[in-house]
């Protein structure tokens, strides 16, 4: 069955994880160009300050507070968004949990927490989001993944652990529905380093402060690709140039990726020379001061060439994905990539 999806303007959209960093700048843009959003997030005095801001300016917004590991906090989303608009067209999974430290260092709770945020968060969200769409008639799922399902790093095992899970969970979501013929479009966003809170809001276990390495970019590339998929079905987005290159050199030259990563992986996750704002620190079990952007003195791009090139035409990324391959392949060392 075709899949038709609404102009923006005339969507109701579900945001998950709405009061910081990506989450914040999909919902903040989506009032923006005119759709009615229904925001969910763990920090009740965040979403109440969206809400009250968003609305003054004659945006439409409803809010509900709750936790996506727990599936009937996520099913009183749905419900909350019957209530508010009647249901809703495009259901965004963005909210997410991480560590800093290595697998040993982090102990095997963390590890489930981060899974029951990033994997069953997504699954929660997933199912109750086709459900509805079903009898609605169609519409988009959303899920905020990462380039790391691509690319495994030294000192964030789980999340890259989970973004693997969700890569896995969202293709196979996707060939179900196409199964059974339901008109719901399945997308799998991959940002690259984007200027959020993540570090600040990641337990910690290295010995410095974590940061994101460099190239970052706004969240309001990550914003542009979500709200993008919710107009035009996709398979997959990659927010960011930076993390499509990484993915590249992990395919074409595995192994030496791995060199790379595990002589200069921890050193650039790390920043000692700044610790960052306190209040924000370490949200995984409860929610802390939430912010659009990081704390980094960085320059985050405002745009993705990446990204523009994908809007165009998903046949254009592949053709550049293969075309970079290749020529990484070629110029592989011989001796380290085996």
């Amino acid at each position: 069955m075709a899949i038709t999806l609404k102009p923006l303007r005339d969507q109701i959209i579900v945001v998950t994880g709405a009061t910081s960093g990506n989450g914040l700048a999909i919902v903040e843009e989506a009032v923006k160009r005119g759709a009615a959003v229904v925001a969910t997030a763990r920090n009740e005095a965040a979403l109440e300050a969206l809400r009250d801001r968003l609305s003054a300016d004659g945006g439409r917004i409803a809010i509900c507070v709750g936790d996506v590991s727990d599936m009937a906090a996520v099913q009183r989303v749905a419900a909350v968004a019957i209530e508010a608009f009647g249901g809703f067209d495009s259901w965004v999974n963005n909210a997410g949990a991480g560590t800093y430290g290595t697998l040993e260092q982090v102990p095997v709770a963390d590890h489930r927490r981060v899974f029951d945020v990033n994997y069953f968060g997504v699954l929660h969200g997933s199912l109750v989001a086709a459900r509805h769409l079903r009898g609605r008639g169609g519409g988009a799922i959303i899920n905020v993944g990462s380039i790391l399902s691509d690319r495994a790093i030294v000192e964030q095992g789980p999340y890259c652990a989970t973004k693997h899970a969700v890569q896995a969970l969202t293709d196979t979501l996707r060939m179900e529905l196409e199964q059974e013929g339901a008109p719901i479009s399945v997308t799998l966003i991959k940002p690259g380093a984007i200027d959020t809170p993540f570090p600040e809001h990641a337990r910690n276990f290295m010995d410095q402060p974590p940061r994101l390495p460099p190239p970052l970019y706004a969240p309001s590339v990550v914003a542009d690709a979500v709200l993008f998929a919710c107009e035009t079905p996709r398979r997959t987005l990659y927010a960011g140039g930076g993390g499509l290159l990484s993915s590249l050199l992990s395919r074409a030259a595995p192994r030496l990726s791995d060199r790379i990563m595990e002589l200069v992986g921890t050193v650039a996750q790390q920043k000692p020379e700044d610790p960052g704002d306190p209040a924000r620190r370490d949200n995984l079990y409860e929610p802390r001061v939430d912010a659009l952007r990081g704390s980094q003195d960085v320059h985050a791009r405002k745009s993705s060439t990446v990204l523009q090139a994908q809007k165009l035409h998903p046949a254009i990324l592949v053709l550049g994905v293969v075309g970079a391959g290749i020529a990484v392949a070629l110029r592989r060392p011989k001796h380290i990539s085996r």
